[in-house]
């Protein structure tokens, strides 16, 4: 089964594909958009703003998809950098592991109540839109603990997240072997020492 995904670059839309091969593993592209809206019950406050730095912190409600919220709320504020951690807990949660030679994420599902033992990610501007990259923790009554990249985490009955937005936006890059956002390896300094 193979699924095309929709993209606003037409030079990477061949490219975003989820793929179920032979041993049923389902694979998820880096291109594949996080969809919008999927947090109505999600409530934000502004903590502190000192010299630029904002400190927020996002309430999760009940079947709100974190990585949906976190999305609209960066989009709204026009972030562009910034870092978050979040704990909780979840009702389902989609955790994948990237496999280089298919440069796409193998996707775990998981449909069963979960502790959200640690949730921590970034975000950095690719083409001028804020791309959010996470990766979770996830426990269970075992006292197991699974995790990896985050695809899909819904709240249930909360998630409680801080995040701190820096003044300075930082830009990602496609990188070519591995079709991943990444975080461009260069500060530009100007000749009077400003970023």
């Amino acid at each position: 089964m193979v699924i095309l995904m929709s993209c606003h670059n037409p030079e990477i839309k061949h490219k975003m594909i989820i793929a179920e091969n032979k041993d049923s593993a389902v694979y998820s592209s880096p291109f594949t958009a996080i969809e919008k809206g999927k947090a109505p019950g999600m409530k934000y406050r502004l903590l502190s703003d000192h010299d630029g730095i904002k400190e927020f912190m996002l309430i999760f409600a009940k079947g709100d998809e974190v990585l949906s919220g976190i999305s609209d709320f960066v989009k709204q504020q026009k972030v562009g950098s910034a870092r978050f951690t979040a704990i909780g807990a979840l009702q389902s949660v989609k955790t994948a592991w990237f496999d280089a030679a298919k440069k796409s994420y193998k996707v775990n599902e998981i449909n069963k109540q979960s502790e959200l033992v640690s949730l921590m990610g970034d975000i950095g501007l690719y083409e001028g839109i804020p791309a959010v990259h996470a990766h979770v923790s996830v426990g269970f009554e075992t006292g197991g603990v699974e995790g990896g990249h985050l695809i899909e985490a819904v709240s249930f009955p909360t998630v409680e997240l801080f995040i701190t937005v820096f003044p300075i936006a930082l830009d990602k890059e496609l990188d070519p072997d591995t079709d991943l956002k990444l975080f461009h390896p260069e500060i530009r300094i100007d000749s009077e020492g400003n970023k």
